[in-house]
């Protein structure tokens, strides 16, 4: 199982956003759990749980240079769309991330 992690400043709304995919990936059967944490467990979570992909709310999209540093050789990591994120587009988010993770997985 692939694991996509949200991460924003409470992870409050990032919350809904991850409930949105997952139920996308889950209808469409796809081996992948989302989840959303505050970016202060940030550390924690990727160290223990060691997720594919990293995505970063657009509220802390300053973090993404620091994140990508420290993660960026063994995670995919991406800010999320604003207008996806203000929509709470689910789906669309999904599709972009799987998008470049196997972008990713193919060079």
């Amino acid at each position: 199982m692939k694991r996509f992690y949200l991460f924003c400043n409470a992870g409050m709304s990032t919350s809904l956003l991850a409930s949105k995919m997952q139920k996308t990936a889950d209808a469409n059967k796809l081996p992948i759990e989302i989840k959303a944490f505050s970016d202060s467990q940030m550390g924690d979570i990727v160290n223990e749980f060691n997720p594919e992909v990293i995505l970063l709310g657009p509220q802390v999209k300053h973090l993404y240079e620091k994140v990508s540093e420290r993660y960026g050789q063994d995670h995919l990591v991406a800010v999320i769309d604003s207008t996806d994120y203000g929509n709470m587009d689910g789906e669309r988010v999904l599709k972009k991330a799987m998008k470049m993770y196997k972008e990713s997985k193919g060079k």
